[in-house]
C-alpha cells in the first residue's frame, strides 16, 4: 500500500510554474512632517555639492594665477582646476551608476559625502598645482557618485506628482546654489586664494545626517527572488534616447550663464555690476520656469516639444538684440524656457526606469547632462568662428533647439512610437 503524499506547490502548477516577481522594494516613506522634510532637505543639500565644486573657486582663479605664475603651463592649468570636477563627474557617473545599483544607495552616498570633504578641502594644505589639480579631479568622482545617489534616491522615495515636484526642487535648488555659492566664493577669496576651500567641508556634517535621517533600499535580490528566465536587459534604447536629449539640453541650458557676460561685453557693457545683475535675473527666470514646471499637472514627456520652443525663441531674441536691454529680455524667455525643460528631462528619464535600473540610468543621465555643459562653451565658440559672432552662434543654437522641438512633436504624432510610461498618480 503506497502512502498518500502531499502534492507540492511544484507539482500542482501547470508547467512552467509562474514564479513570483523579484522584490526589488522601497520601504514606505512618510510624505509630512519633520523626519519628511529633514529627508528633502538632506536630498537637496546633496544635489548642490556638485554645484558647489562648479563655481566655487571662479571668483579666486585669479589669484591662483598670481601664485602659480612661476609654473610652466599655469595659465592653462589654473581654469583646469575649475572644470575638471564636471569632466570627471560626466565621465565617472555612469559607473557610479552601476555602483549605486550593485551596493545600493544610501551606502555609497554616505562613503562619497564624507570623501567629497576630504578631497575638497586638499588644497588647503597642497602646494603643488598639479597635485591641486588631481584632487578636483577625484572631487569630480564624489560628486558623480553623490549626484547619482541623491537622484535615485528622489525616484525611490517618491512617484507621480510627488517624485515631479521633488526633482523640480533639485533644479531650483541647484540654481539658486549657484548663485549664492559664487558670492561666497567671493567672500571667501578676499582672504586669500586658498579660503573657498574651507566651505568642502560641510560634507561632513551632511553624512552623519545622512546615515541617521535616509531610509535604506533595497539593493539587491536573492537567488530565490531572482525570476525564471534570462535576465531583463537594460533599456538602452529608451535611455540612449533621453540622454542624447539631455546632452543637447545641457548646452541650452548653461548658455546664458556661460555666454551672458560676454554677450553683454560685445554690446559695449563692461560694468561688472550690471553684468552680475543680469546675470543674476535670468538665473531668477530659471527658478521661476523650474517653480512653474512643479505645478504644472502634466506628464513631462509631451511637454518637451513647446519648452524647447520657449528656449529658442529667447536665444533668437539674444541673438537680434542690439543693446543690453533686449538681450537681457530674450536670456529671461530662454531661462524660463531652461528652468522647465531640465526638470523635464529628469523626470522623463526617471519614469522609464524600474528600481533595478534607476541607479545605471540615472547615472547615464547625469553623465550626458554634464557632458554636455562641459562642451558647451566650446560648441558657442566653433559657431562664432563659423558664423562671426557669439550672438550667431546662440541664434543658430536656438535655430537647432526648434529643430529639435518640431522632431520630437512629429515623434509623438506617431503612436507606434510611444514608448514610455505613463505618469503615475500615486505617491510612494
Amino acid at each position: 500500500m503506497t502512502a498518500s503524499r502531499t502534492p507540492s506547490l511544484e507539482s500542482s502548477c501547470p508547467d512552467p510554474c509562474p514564479r513570483p516577481p523579484p522584490r526589488w522594494t522601497t520601504p514606505p516613506v512618510a510624505v509630512s512632517g519633520p523626519a519628511h522634510l529633514l529627508r528633502v532637505t538632506l536630498l537637496m543639500a546633496g544635489s548642490c555639492l556638485p554645484i558647489l565644486g562648479a563655481v566655487l573657486i571662479a571668483p579666486v582663479l585669479p589669484k591662483m594665477q598670481d601664485h602659480f605664475a612661476s609654473v610652466p603651463g599655469a595659465k592653462a592649468l589654473v581654469p583646469l582646476a575649475l572644470t575638471v570636477p564636471a569632466l570627471a563627474l560626466a565621465l565617472l557617473a555612469p559607473f557610479a551608476g552601476v555602483i549605486v545599483d550593485r551596493l545600493g544607495r544610501k551606502r555609497l552616498l554616505i562613503v562619497a559625502t564624507l570623501l567629497y570633504a576630504v578631497f575638497g578641502t586638499a588644497p588647503l594644505w597642497l602646494d603643488s598645482l598639479g597635485a591641486i589639480i588631481a584632487s578636483r579631479a577625484l572631487v569630480g568622482v564624489t560628486e558623480a557618485a553623490i549626484m547619482t545617489c541623491c537622484t535615485t534616491l528622489i525616484g525611490d522615495y517618491y512617484s507621480g506628482r510627488l517624485r515631479v515636484r521633488y526633482l523640480a526642487l533639485q533644479t531650483m535648488c541647484a540654481s539658486a546654489s549657484a548663485t549664492v555659492f559664487f558670492v561666497l566664493g567671493g567672500a571667501a577669496g578676499a582672504a586669500g586664494w586658498r579660503m573657498p576651500f574651507w566651505v568642502y567641508a560641510v560634507s561632513l556634517v551632511l553624512a552623519p545626517l545622512m546615515a541617521s535621517a535616509l531610509p535604506g533600499t533595497a539593493s539587491r535580490v536573492t537567488v530565490a527572488e531572482r525570476p525564471a528566465g534570462p535576465r531583463r536587459p537594460f533599456p538602452w534604447r529608451q535611455s540612449g534616447g533621453i540622454c542624447a536629449l539631455t546632452f543637447f539640453g545641457a548646452m541650452v541650458f548653461y548658455t546664458v550663464p556661460v555666454e551672458m557676460s560676454y554677450l553683454l561685453d560685445d554690446l559695449g557693457v563692461a560694468n561688472s555690476g550690471v553684468i552680475g545683475l543680469a546675470t543674476a535675473v535670468a538665473g531668477a527666470a530659471t527658478l521661476g520656469g523650474a517653480i512653474a514646471f512643479a505645478r504644472l499637472e502634466r506628464a513631462p514627456e509631451p511637454m518637451l516639444p513647446a519648452v524647447l520652443a520657449v528656449c529658442a525663441a529667447g536665444f533668437g531674441v539674444m541673438s537680434l538684440a542690439g543693446n543690453a536691454p533686449l538681450l537681457v529680455v530674450g536670456a529671461v524667455i530662454n531661462c524660463v524656457g531652461t528652468g522647465m525643460l531640465l526638470p523635464a528631462l529628469l523626470t522623463s528619464a526617471m519614469s522609464r526606469l524600474a528600481f533595478e535600473d534607476r541607479g545605471r540610468g540615472t547615472g547615464l543621465w547625469t553623465a550626458a547632462f554634464f557632458g554636455g555643459e562641459f562642451v558647451c562653451p566650446l560648441v558657442l565658440l566653433a559657431g562664432e568662428s563659423a558664423v562671426g559672432s557669439l550672438a550667431g552662434a546662440v541664434g543658430v543654437l536656438g535655430a537647432a533647439a526648434l529643430l529639435v522641438a518640431a522632431g520630437l512633436r512629429g515623434v509623438r504624432r506617431r503612436p507606434a512610437t510611444s514608448g514610455a510610461r505613463p505618469l503615475p498618480d500615486e505617491a510612494a
